[in-house]
């Protein structure tokens, strides 16, 4: 192929790249807390991707993209996370309430949404019972009784051996009805769940007592990823019972209840990137968490660096495009 000044021109930069981004990178990471020798290699990894652009194959594309999924999930590389305003303000609150409160977890989601739904849900467990709350967990979703046997199976019964079932925590399990559920369990929780999940009466539970309705609830939280979901949940439970609303949901959903924050919804954690930040309060506050809570900051670290190298793909071909058409003018 013949290298042309435009090749030349993007040789030189790239190198450059190479040689700044490096360091930059390393700066960044030390100032936020991530492993700066990681980075500083990435760094360096995306200064060397330029040197492909000496081909106009489009396959390159599809190798920059892949380069910049595995690499960083090799390395481990996590993603440079600062917690926003309408995720703290879910952390706050639950950090807020005085031990033993009562906060509800509802599962709306199915496996498809498991890697961003899952990591929401798993931190949020640990915080709420890192506080001493009283954690009552249920589904509006069929398949959430499922995902959230997984949440008490990898995450109370390992890390937190000493909450016990039926005083600390409780699994309702699914119950059929959609909204029609929420709207029920707003007048009496007994009316729709006699037993919890194994089929035990849940009066049999200490942590019952004093319990009646929704009402009773000083927390609701719901990790949805579409209809029944938060919105139905601040329709037919919050708006009725002044009782606080918040959770997460799926990216796509994100967009459509935004407007109901800050007044009708607490606050909301919006795809991986709002798990993401919920992990980084709460490893912040609590570093025991370190090692486990990880899963969505380490997920963010492929992310990033893909939808970088994506912004670089359209800025270069763009250029490339402007000079080539005016150098074909003349």
């Amino acid at each position: 192929m013949h290298l042309t000044a435009i090749h030349y021109s993007i040789i030189v930069a790239m190198a450059a790249l190479q040689v700044v981004l490096g360091p930059v990178c390393y700066d960044i990471a030390k100032r936020k807390g991530a492993n700066p020798i990681k980075w500083l290699i990435l760094g360096w990894l995306t200064g060397l991707f330029g040197l492909l652009f000496l081909t106009d194959d489009r396959r390159v594309v599809f190798l920059l993209i892949a380069l910049a999924v595995v690499v960083p999930m090799v390395f481990h590389l996590p993603g440079i996370v600062a917690t926003s305003p309408i995720v703290k303000a879910i952390f706050d609150k639950i950090e807020s309430l005085p031990p033993g409160s009562n906060i509800l977890l509802s599962y709306d989601y199915g496996p498809a949404t498991v890697p961003e739904n899952q990591p929401m849900a798993d931190a949020m467990t640990r915080h709420v019972l890192v506080k001493g709350h009283h954690l009552f967990i249920m589904a509006v979703w069929a398949t959430g009784e499922r995902q959230a046997k997984l949440t008490v199976d990898s995450v109370v019964t390992k890390e937190f051996p000493d909450k016990v079932y039926g005083r600390d925590y409780l699994l309702l399990g699914y119950k059929a009805g959609n909204q029609g559920l929420i709207n029920a369990l707003y007048q009496s929780i007994r009316g729709m769940y006699t037993t919890d999940v194994q089929g035990t009466p849940i009066d049999n539970f200490p942590i019952m007592k004093g319990i009646e309705n929704l009402r009773s609830m000083d927390l609701i939280l719901c990790i949805g990823s579409g209809k029944p979901g938060i919105k139905e949940w601040v329709q037919f439970a919050g708006d009725r019972g002044n009782i606080p609303i918040a959770g997460g949901v799926t990216a796509v959903e994100a967009t459509l209840l935004y407007p109901y924050y800050p007044r009708q919804l607490l606050g909301l954690m919006g795809g991986l990137q709002g798990a993401a930040e919920y992990e980084k309060a709460l490893i912040d506050h609590y570093p025991q968490f370190k090692m486990t809570s990880i899963t969505a900051v380490q997920y963010m670290g492929p992310q990033t660096i893909a939808h970088l190298v994506i912004i670089i793909l359209v800025v270069v071909g763009n250029a490339i495009y402007f000079v080539t058409r005016k150098q074909q003018a003349h």
